[in-house]
Formats: structure tokens, sequence, C-alpha cells
């Protein structure tokens, strides 16, 4: 089943169907603590699955160069040490570059957990890189969180080799 998200891609428009979510959850291996909730996702105002919304001149958001990944540690959306540096110079790029009307954040996770908690989990990382880049000035009018949850992983594999690359955020641009 992780493979289904890849057969909804079209014209480079990544497509999440929550619809798939129930099925998805059967791979689950994440064990929530009691009482731990699964965050943000799904009824978060902030949440987007995917939409394929085109920016502001009806282009669809690119991967630009001067914006690099950012990489989280397992089942955290704490902004790890060695990305503090990628984001400051993110924020350099976003705020020297005007023409970037809006910056997408995608937040991503690896296959571990149920579809519905990756969801929520790829919301929070992309809102802890929101709000570090806010807290340097990066007008957070200018930024948008996309959870992908555990769809469209960066590298394929089932082990920590492959896992630590999908623990990410990624940024795109709408000019």
């Amino acid at each position: 089943m992780s493979g289904v998200f890849d057969l909804l891609r079209h014209s480079g428009a990544r497509i999440a169907v929550l619809g798939l979510a129930a099925a998805l959850a059967t791979t689950a291996c994440h064990k929530k603590s009691p009482g731990e909730e699964s965050g943000g996702g799904i009824g978060s105002s902030e949440f987007k699955a995917g939409d394929g919304s085109k920016g502001s001149e009806g282009s669809q958001p690119e991967r630009v160069r001067e914006l690099a990944t950012v990489y989280f540690d397992y089942d955290s959306s704490d902004i790890r040490s060695d990305a503090r540096p990628t984001l400051k110079s993110n924020g350099q790029a976003i705020q020297a570059h005007s023409e970037w009307k809006l910056i997408t954040l995608e937040g991503f996770c690896d296959e571990r957990g149920s579809a519905e908690y990756n969801l929520g989990l790829g919301e929070r990382r992309g809102n802890a890189a929101k709000q570090y880049l806010a807290d340097l000035g990066v007008p957070a009018a200018r930024m948008k969180v996309v959870s992908f949850g555990s769809a469209d992983p960066a590298v394929q594999g089932h082990d920590e080799s492959a896992w630590r690359w999908n623990r990410r955020v990624e940024f795109r641009v709408s000019r």
C-alpha cells in the first residue's frame, strides 16, 4: 500500500487521498503512550494534504537550489542542531527573493506509524520549521505548511539507512 501515493501523481502535482488513511493505518508501527494525541493533521487549520494548489500566478510550486531540505529524528518534530544553519540560510534566501510569493514547507515522515499519525507528525515538522524561520524574521504570511506523512519517500527502503532521509521538511516556491 505504501506505493499507492506514488501512483496518484499527475503532471508533477502531488495528491494525497485521505480516504486511504484507514487502509494504510494497518501498517502502523508507532505505539502511542496513554493520553498521547495524534496532533494537528486532518483537523488542523494549517493542514492541506498535498492539495496541488497553484501559486499566485498559476505556476506549480517548484524546488529551488537555494532552499535546502532539513531532517528530523525519529518520531520528533524538534529542530535538530544540524538543521539550524540550514534553516538560517533558507531564511536569508527567502528574505532576499521577494519574487518568491509563497514558500510551501512540506513535512514528511518515514513509513513507521499510522497514516493519521504520520500526517500529524509531518505537519508538526513543517510548523516547527515555519516557526523557526518566523523567529528569524521571515514573514509567516509568506509560508504555508503541507503534510504528506509517509507518502512520497525520498529514499526507498525499510531500515534506518532509508528512513533517516524520509524524515524531512522540503521547501517549494510559488512565484
